[in-house]
């Protein structure tokens, strides 16, 4: 089986080394992940160079995510690393404290105290410990301990509920977008953001840094809920970032929302990765929990387009293993994945474009015949995307000339990103090529039948308006196989 739904991995200390990543990307990564929180702009690029580097001579596609810091709101340090605390205790959070001990501690954000009242609730250190706030005087919060435990240096705080005035993107994340820019990223994640202005700022600031990434938007406020419906509109890419929005929005409501974020993006034709403790126990152990599988296999029902590793592979232990893991699970639950027409766009639906129509009638003409292999002659990569919103087995296979796509499609469900095409500019030729680079890999058979979708003028980025049902092998015995004999239909526009 060729599997379908695509993984992510972080980077990090644990797959620093050429050979360690070099076994990952063969184990099934499809998708790096680099995390801005941490590292400088040289260490960034060098890991793009590097990935890429060892998937060119593994003969795989590897795609590039920038994940941006965003406004991460923490306390600051104490003078001796940490305190304990217990229930009842009383505590500030000072906004003008250097230095903490068992009374009070700085705060990183400085507004804090503006974003806040007597009765919030605020939750440090991923929900761990939980202050519920007393009264607020100048740039003190005073807080009584709910839920004790050990705090120490730069702990996270969330508030219950969400509010924080906090901007999506900081003057670090500005400066991270040159560099992703620089590394030529195929994806801009932006942390916290709360409305599709965020969005649209970040997409304007790669543009004008000279590059063209496919905007994700991180799902992990409460008011980013509120405002999905525009956040999605903003963005190419959504992530289900299920860490924090579980603290602010508690973790009994994260499975339904998932569910809602993921069908509510294949309905708008965007792109959806599940992240966030998918094989958290891999960390420490070489196989994950029964719960962890679970949590996988629900994520791939559900139809996410990718399932990521976050610590498992940046700082784990065994990171080879958690992706062989995650790839063997996704392939399980494929077995069983049921076409579901609620994650899509209804077929009463408006069609926005030839592309569109070209790639629905794809769709439905594989899922109603025996169609072995789908190939999509892309430049933009548009096409591809909009066959891999609709819920169907047979694989896309994506060919296309252009390095930048190829990168964005590596995170597509079900679409298979190949290198092609480059300098062909006769369709009939280029068709032709196309089927036997496919029967080259043992995709398909002689005798299979294939749909094949391509843009005339050839070359034309946006333009993909024929579609071609062929059977494998025809072509090989006669060059002049007309698009009328019984065994070809032509759709053209």
């Amino acid at each position: 089986m060729i599997r379908r739904t695509k993984i992510v991995a972080t980077l990090g200390p644990a797959c620093s080394d050429s050979t360690v990543l070099r076994r990952m990307i063969l184990a099934g990564v499809d998708v790096v992940r680099i995390n801005f929180s941490h590292g400088t702009r040289e260490e960034h690029i060098a890991y793009a160079d590097l990935t890429r580097n060892l998937a060119r001579a593994t003969g795989y596609k590897v795609g590039i995510l920038a994940d941006l810091q965003g406004p991460k709101i923490r306390i600051g340090k104490f003078d001796h690393g940490k305190i304990w605390l217990k229930a009842g205790d009383e505590f500030i959070l000072d906004a003008d404290c250097e230095l903490g001990n068992e009374e009070r501690v700085g705060l990183d954000y400085k507004e804090l105290p503006n974003d806040v009242e007597v009765g919030a609730t605020l939750l440090l250190d991923d929900g761990r410990i939980v202050f519920n706030v007393t009264k607020v005087v100048g740039n003190e919060i005073y807080c009584q301990v709910k839920q004790g435990g050990v705090l120490s240096n730069n702990k996270g705080i969330n508030r219950k509920g969400g509010g924080l005035s906090a901007p999506a993107l900081t003057t670090k994340d500005k400066q991270d977008i040159q560099t992703a820019a620089a590394l030529k990223a195929d994806y801009l994640a932006v942390s916290f953001p709360r409305t599709g202005e965020d969005i649209r700022q970040a997409r304007t600031l790669m543009q004008e840094a000279g590059g063209n990434s496919l905007i994700m938007a991180k799902i992990e406020r409460s008011e980013a809920i509120l405002a999905l419906d525009d956040i999605l509109d903003a963005s190419d890419a959504i992530m289900v970032a299920r860490g924090d929005l579980a603290v602010e929005v508690g973790d009994a409501a994260v499975p339904a929302l998932q569910k809602r974020m993921i069908r509510s993006a294949r309905a708008k034709n965007k792109l959806v990765i599940t992240a966030t403790q998918m094989m958290e126990s891999m960390i420490i152990n070489p196989i994950p929990t029964r719960a962890e599988v679970s949590d996988v296999a629900n994520a791939v029902l559900d139809g996410t387009d990718a399932v990521m590793l976050s610590a498992e592979s940046a700082a784990g232990q065994y990171p080879t293993e958690a992706v062989e893991a995650m790839a063997r699970v996704c392939l399980e639950a494929e077995k069983e994945y049921i076409v579901n027409q609620s994650f899509e766009r209804s077929p009463e639906t408006q069609l926005v474009s030839i592309e569109e129509a070209i790639a629905r009638a794809a769709m439905y003409t594989a899922t109603g015949l025996k169609i072995r292999a789908i190939a999509a002659l892309t430049q933009s990569g548009v096409t591809a995307l909009l066959m891999s919103r609709r819920s169907s087995k047979v694989p896309i296979f994506a060919l296309s000339p252009q390095e930048d796509t190829l990168g964005k499609m590596t995170l597509f469900r079900g679409v298979y990103p190949i290198e092609f095409g480059q300098g062909l500019f006769d369709p009939e030729a280029i068709l032709g090529l196309a089927e036997d680079e496919l029967f080259k890999r043992g995709a398909v058979r002689d005798g299979d039948l294939i749909v094949m979708t391509i843009g005339e003028p050839v070359g034309k980025s946006g333009g993909t308006n024929t579609m071609k049902i062929v059977r494998v092998g025809d072509h090989r015995k006669s060059r002049d196989v007309k698009s009328t004999e019984t065994n070809s239909v032509s759709i053209t526009s």
